[in-house]
């Protein structure tokens, strides 16, 4: 009786089990790979992380969750539901924004609850101008979705071509506007311009210096905000649970010391303990950056090389803690805005950090349908500039500024948070070496800067991009849609090199 032996499967490593790293893992593994994912640190999850506390594990970075049809799919990968993992809880009031003139406006996931809110913030004035703009970042989302955001590589001449083919996207896209410029002629209420402006500090951006198309945004929140039961890191956790029962190799506290490149193609890697892992296909889920400035060999120095001469998005310092909430009543996302609109941002671009910047506040344990316990889990987020190499700053005088304003808005926490669980930009630098720090790749700012991110494919054959720093750019969802766009590439290219083999050797065999 003959024996038929199956081929051994192709072989995957995946540097960096980030949110993009953990979803190319899945998607490769539901394409039949053999899978091994490696994290230099000793969590999985990347920039979504948490510190411990006595009210349980906090998070210390990303807190919104948006596009919740990425995340259906990547579980449907794996043949599962992603609620069969996680707990997910739509948030009727999208987030709650505060001023110091002690004026609230919540926003919510229905449009007329909205326009309720906005008339009796600002009177009908501000109503008409909230749909007026609802309206063009509808439009702008809707029609950048597809060409951009789901295109694995998305080029000038074709989006101009669709844009020639649809001319009433032009004065709305506000193409040679920034987007501070759109938000004056949007709104009358200056205080509507500084709310819906912070929407460029989501991918690390100034209002004063980001294209006007950044409007969409509010799109993506607008279509739904959920919260993950438990913190962002559950749903981290979750995938890694989903790749372990699957078979995916996971190795943390690993750090790569060289990607191997033979005859021109990535064929490997080598751990910093000697360890060699050869591969059929190579995914680095991390900053590009690192792979330009040759941190794993001189080799990958021609890829993402824009990333070395782009300048670099803003960072963020991070006070995560556990505590009592005194004070006005908070949402799960909560804006405090600073008095002075410009002057954040005046400071951001001048690479200081802000002197009084406005403030977000996640009350983790809010939003879930219950009351929150006597000690509560927060996250306070303000922006920063990317400075990875600057000494370290007294950071106590920064906290006391933050408590200040806090004050001034009536917010007071018990115990009073200490600077012994601030995440600085020179920390993020530490923990993702060749960002600088940044947190969102390259900066957005300019008209075509998201067309200049590094795409999937890169000039080594066998070496593919994914994460916040490649297209389609920073955030949660963002970053797992590179994964898919890495993965299709991926598969794409490996059905090609197979059809033109078996065509050459159907074309020897034919001449013979």
């Amino acid at each position: 009786m003959t024996h038929v032996t199956s081929p051994a499967p192709q072989r995957a490593v995946i540097i960096g089990a980030g949110i993009a790293g953990l979803a190319c893992a899945v998607r490769l593994r539901a394409a039949g790979y053999a899978v091994t994912l490696l994290e230099r640190h000793a969590q999985v999850g990347g920039k979504i992380r948490t510190i411990p506390s006595d009210a349980g594990p906090i998070d210390a970075g990303p807190t919104v969750l948006t596009m919740r049809h990425v995340f259906d799919d990547l579980f449907a990968q794996l043949g599962t539901r992603l609620e069969d993992h996680v707990t997910l809880i739509k948030q009727n009031e999208l987030a709650r924004h505060f001023w110091p003139d002690g004026s609230q406006l919540s926003l919510y996931a229905d449009e007329d609850s909205n326009v309720g809110a906005l008339r009796a913030f600002g009177g009908n004035e501000a109503a008409t101008d909230f749909l007026k703009f609802t309206k063009r970042t509808r439009q702008l989302f809707t029609a950048f979705d597809a060409p951009m955001m789901q295109a694995p590589e998305p080029r000038l001449l074709a989006l101009t071509q669709h844009v020639l083919r649809q001319p009433h996207l032009i004065p709305a896209m506000a193409p040679f506007s920034t987007l501070k410029f759109l938000l004056k002629r949007s709104f009358r209420d200056p205080r509507l311009r500084q709310l819906f402006g912070r929407y460029a500090t989501y991918v690390g951006g100034s209002p004063t210096h980001a294209p006007a198309i950044l409007s969409l945004i509010w799109q993506a929140e607008a279509n739904g905000v959920w919260v993950v039961q438990g913190g962002m890191h559950k749903l981290t956790q979750a995938l890694l649970h989903l790749l372990d029962n699957h078979g995916v190799d996971t190795v943390t506290n690993a750090h790569v010391e060289e990607i191997e490149i033979r005859n021109g193609r990535a064929t490997g890697i080598e751990l910093r303990d000697g360890t060699r892992l050869p591969c059929d296909v190579l995914v680095h889920a991390g900053d590009p950056r690192a792979l330009a400035t040759g941190a794993f060999g001189s080799d990958t120095r021609k890829v993402a090389s824009q990333t070395t001469r782009a300048k670099r998005s803003f960072s963020a310092r991070v006070l995560s803690f556990a505590a009592k909430a005194q004070g006005p009543d908070l949402a799960h996302h909560n804006v405090f805005f600073a008095a002075d609109a410009q002057s954040e941002f005046r400071d951001l671009m001048a690479g200081r950090v802000p002197e009084t910047p406005s403030f977000y506040i996640c009350a983790l344990d809010r939003g879930q349908g219950t009351a929150p316990p006597a000690l509560e889990r927060f996250e306070i987020i303000t922006n920063a500039p990317a400075t990875a190499d600057a000494p370290p700053e007294d950071l106590s005088s920064w906290l006391h500024q933050i408590t200040q304003q806090m004050a001034a808005h009536g917010v007071s926490f018990s115990p009073t948070p200490d600077t012994t669980t601030i995440t600085t930009p020179q920390a993020f630098g530490q923990m993702f070496p060749a960002s600088l720090g940044a947190l969102y790749g390259q900066t957005p700012h300019g008209l075509t800067a998201a067309l200049k991110r590094p795409t999937a494919r890169t000039a080594i054959p066998n070496l593919y991009l994914a994460g916040g720093g490649t297209h389609p750019g920073a955030g949660v969802p963002m970053a797992t849609l590179s994964a898919r766009h890495a993965v299709e590439a991926i598969l794409h290219d490996q059905t090609s090199a197979s059809t033109s083999g078996q065509m050459a050797t159907r074309g020897g065999m034919s001449t013979a």
